[in-house]
């Protein structure tokens, strides 16, 4: 073999070398881009389930919060009937004691209803609570 034969000889490893090399090179960025790819689906479905579950959870919470109100609106309206109620008894309890000539007094908490006199209790009741 000649030296120039020689030459070409290791340069066509070299090159065959080179290619193999960037073959496998290829291979390995296709894989870690199918893995990349796969990791993303992935947690695109947990993405999707997490959100599919939060809206639900929403949703119940919305209607939880729909039923508290309604129910609040009821409340408020029979303390106000309630307060009117209490304000005429007070009134015919008034005009009964100054034609009788006795003096009581009514406790101030039953005429502001909305003063509540322990404000670091909490007071649970449901709509049914205050019906006559």
């Amino acid at each position: 073999m000649s030296m120039e034969e020689e030459n070409r000889s290791d340069l066509d490893q070299r090159k065959l070398k080179r290619m193999l090399s960037n073959r496998e090179s290829a291979r390995r960025s296709r894989m870690r881009k199918q893995n990349h790819l796969n990791d993303l689906v992935n947690q695109m479905g947990k993405l999707r389930e997490d959100n599919s579950r939060i809206s639900a959870q929403v949703k119940l919470r919305s209607e939880w919060y729909a039923t508290v109100e309604a129910e609040n609106r009821v409340m408020r309206t029979q303390v106000i009937e309630l307060t009117e109620r209490l304000r005429y008894m007070s009134s015919l309890l008034r005009s009964l004691q100054a034609a009788s000539g006795m003096v009581m007094e009514i406790p101030d908490p039953l005429l502001k209803p909305w003063h509540v006199p322990c404000p670091a209790q909490s007071i649970m009741a449901s709509a049914n609570f205050f019906q006559c």
